[in-house]
């Protein structure tokens, strides 16, 4: 007998027909929930229960909770998508909205983010503005590696030319403090997008655009490991060249890091460099030498 059931239910003063009525159903099937202790029943009936009782789901049934609860190595993934394009836009727009200390986008083009969601610069200002870190990481068009995969895609609308699209859009908005850019190669097979403990992760694969590779959706928790690896790796990838947007931009390898044993940045970032340009600059980035310019790099056609 479910003695918890029994007693939270004389506690509410319900009788099993009073429960039944409640939660829409027999009440014949009252009184197995409670003469059977094996017996647990469908999600929304408990749920049902619960508020009828004042109780918590935990209390009447320990055993469903448990399940209900990941403790295994999956416990960080929410959903699993079989594309990127199959991953709601509605999703990318709640995670945006909700981002309050940073938003990390580490597409190798990040094209699609233009496309797909309404008034997306618009957004991001307003997020730099109460305070959130938002920044990008895009391949270099012009590098041998964009190119090879430009092959590997076989695709008309070419690698080059989505980067470039996101480099004139970044373009209009980096007048916008807190919203930085850099270049890399060191992500261009797993392509990382993060929103506070969210994280949205996608595997590349060969001879596919990246709206046609598996997507993950990830959230941190205690004990967890693929947000942490998922981090690190793009860490990692903050590469050799740096674009400087923004009236006093300043992105030092650390605000890419989550990792407490990660070395600090250079003591050559501690003043932020104010551009001389219209146009976005691209830096030395060398952990063990101070920075240098090397000349202004136009971000549109």
């Amino acid at each position: 007998m479910n003695e918890t059931l029994r007693r939270a239910m004389a506690s509410a003063r319900l009788t099993d027909r009073q429960l039944a009525e409640r939660c829409g159903v027999d009440i014949k099937t009252v009184s197995r929930w409670i003469t059977q202790p094996g017996r647990v029943p469908r999600a929304r009936h408990r749920w049902a229960v619960c508020e009828a009782l004042g109780e918590d789901e935990a209390v009447l049934w320990p055993t469903a909770a448990k399940k209900a609860i990941k403790l295994g190595p999956d416990r960080e993934i929410v959903s699993v998508y079989p594309y990127r394009s199959g991953c709601p836009a509605s999703l990318w727009r709640s995670l945006i909205t909700k981002a309050a200390e940073q938003l990390t986008f580490a597409g190798y083009t990040n094209y699609f983010l233009w496309l797909e969601q309404a008034h997306f610069g618009a957004a991001l200002r307003r997020k730099a503005a109460q305070g959130c870190r938002v920044r990008f990481l895009v391949g270099e068009p012009d590098s041998d590696l964009t190119r090879s995969r430009e092959q590997d895609e076989g695709v008309p609308l070419t690698l080059s030319t989505r980067i470039r699209v996101t480099l004139a859009e970044l373009e209009k908005i980096k007048t916008q403090p807190a919203i930085e850019a850099r270049y890399s190669g060191g992500h261009a097979h797993l392509s990382v997008f993060r929103f506070d403990d969210d994280m949205i992760v996608t595997p590349l694969l060969t001879h596919r655009v990246g709206h046609d590779a598996p997507t993950l959706h990830l959230r941190r928790c205690q004990g967890g490991t693929a947000c942490s690896t998922d981090s690190r790796h793009t860490s990692k990838s903050c590469g050799r060249t740096e674009l400087r947007s923004g009236k006093d931009s300043h992105m030092g390898r650390r605000d890419f890091e989550d990792d407490p044993d990660a070395p600090p940045p250079p003591t050559a970032w501690s003043r932020p460099h104010r551009p001389s340009s219209s146009m976005l600059r691209v830096e030395s980035c060398s952990s063990d030498a101070a920075t240098t310019a090397c000349g202004p790099f136009p971000v549109a056609p």
